[in-house]
């Protein structure tokens, strides 16, 4: 028998991957903004700072942009025409599993009730499922980008709790953001899982219940046979 009543999932990073080519994106940007390419995709991931507000996803990419423009001496380009294009050009139905993702979702549902969490917005992240075949998989699907208070802030855990009918010390949450996922799960009582995408399990401060190489160790977990 598992040692949870429930299991929580993050949505990117965690159990999918965004599969758009990146220089498509950005210089596609360019293009419907109709402004002269400059800098690279690197270039705008490294202004980016922190995680985008969803309620004002144009706005990060704006200011994201303008640092980009700053550095490249060209100030007078039109920014918010470079985050609207961004953010049309952007498919977010390309979107793939994470390697062991499903069979970490199989795990689950074969063990709990099953839920998904993500701080993305339903109008973005409802593609995502529905590219992946993931519509019809969770008994609740919370989207803290439509709330007002996102990850790491307890509330979209505290609700999606509380759409399961279980309680937080019972539910697992699973998810590959040390700031938001960990500490924001166990901030809400949740113990957590830590998948890290990028591979890298140095968890420094943050001291996650659970440290994954991949969801496909997840069913050692539920089972009791990881401690």
């Amino acid at each position: 028998m598992t040692r949870f009543d429930a299991v929580v999932f993050d949505l990117d990073g965690t159990l999918c991957r965004h599969d758009q080519d990146a220089d498509e994106v950005y210089f596609g940007a360019f293009e419907r903004a109709g402004e002269d390419p400059f800098g690279a995709p690197a270039d705008l991931w490294a202004a980016l700072d922190g995680a985008p507000d969803p309620q004002d996803r144009l706005g990060y990419l704006r200011d994201g942009f303008g640092a980009v423009a700053d550095r490249h001496g060209r100030r007078d380009a039109d920014v918010d025409a470079l985050a609207r294009g961004f953010d049309a050009v952007v498919d977010n139905g390309a979107v793939s599993f994470l390697d062991g993702a499903e069979d970490g979702l199989a795990a689950a549902r074969d063990r709990a009730a099953v839920g998904l969490m993500t701080n993305g917005p339903e109008h973005r992240q409802s593609t995502k499922l529905a590219s992946l075949g993931l519509e019809d998989a969770f008994e609740a699907v919370v989207y803290a980008g439509d709330m007002p208070r996102r990850k790491p802030h307890a509330d979209p855990f505290d609700r999606t709790v509380a759409e399961l009918s279980v309680s937080a010390s019972s539910t697992l949450y699973v998810g590959n953001s040390l700031e938001y996922d960990v500490a924001g799960a166990q901030g809400a009582g949740l113990p957590v899982a830590w998948c890290p995408e990028d591979g890298d399990a140095d968890a420094g401060t943050y001291d996650p219940d659970y440290v994954l190489e991949s969801l496909s160790e997840l069913a050692a977990v539920l089972d009791g046979a990881r401690g």
